[in-house]
């Protein structure tokens, strides 16, 4: 038996004015299901964004919101506790940050109350992160070199949802699977498809004539997509 599949569309605030983020988030009219923050410190990518205040800020203007905080920074063991303590819902770490620290750095992210993501880059495999697959809520696949916003997403990305979502079903896991990285109207679909439940748009929407309409022919073009019975 089969039923249709809720899809998850995460807007990264990456995409959209620095000056104005609380605007750009108002523009979006509630069509949204998490809130993405990609922060970097200019060292694990070379490229600044947000910080702990930004999450802090979010949280309290949007106090029900799902904040899905995605850390491309080396430091972690300092500024895990900070982003926990500042309000994030989800912290996703990069497999290629000490990776034999990985497990026990999502055991302390689970901890804390916090769901605990797991990133791979272009060039890391999946078969790398294995070992860490049953402690992760969540496993976010780069589409796109990470480091900065608006790059066209790398078609063998789909090779790796397509596995996670097999490894997925074969082992009983619960991982959901996000893609981050080149996402848009015209191949959200084809995302889908591939196995992810959670879409990271950033440029393409804060970037278009109206962000929330832009979301809401989205999630139309995911309509009636169908997963068997028992499956995430």
């Amino acid at each position: 038996m089969a039923i249709e599949k809720k899809f998850i569309l995460a807007p990264s605030i990456l995409g959209a004015d620095p000056l104005s983020v609380g605007s750009a988030v108002d523009s979006l009219k509630g069509n949204w299901d998490w809130l993405h923050l990609d922060i970097m410190d200019g060292h694990f990518v070379r490229n600044f964004s947000f910080g702990p205040a930004m999450v802090e800020a979010l949280r309290k203007k949007y106090e029900d919101a799902f904040l899905d905080v995605h850390l491309m920074i080396n430091e972690l063991d300092y500024f895990l506790p900070k982003f926990a303590d500042a309000g994030a819902s989800q912290i996703s770490i990069h497999a290629e940050v000490s990776p034999q620290l990985l497990h026990g750095r999502l055991s302390w992210i689970h901890k804390r109350g916090i769901k605990a993501g797991v990133v791979i880059a272009p060039a890391t495999t999946v078969e790398s992160l294995r070992y860490v697959l049953p402690l992760a809520d969540l496993v976010l696949v780069m589409s796109v070199t990470p480091g900065s916003g608006g790059q066209s997403l790398i078609e063998s990305s789909f090779e790796k949802t397509r596995l996670l979502s097999r490894l997925r079903s074969e082992e009983g896991r619960r991982y959901l699977i996000q893609m981050d990285g080149g996402i848009k109207l015209e191949n959200a679909r084809i995302a889908a498809e591939a196995g992810c439940d959670a879409l990271v748009m950033g440029s393409a929407v804060f970037s278009s004539f109206d962000p929330s309409d832009y979301l809401a022919k989205t999630r139309n073009e995911l309509k009636n997509m169908t997963i068997a019975k028992g499956d995430l």
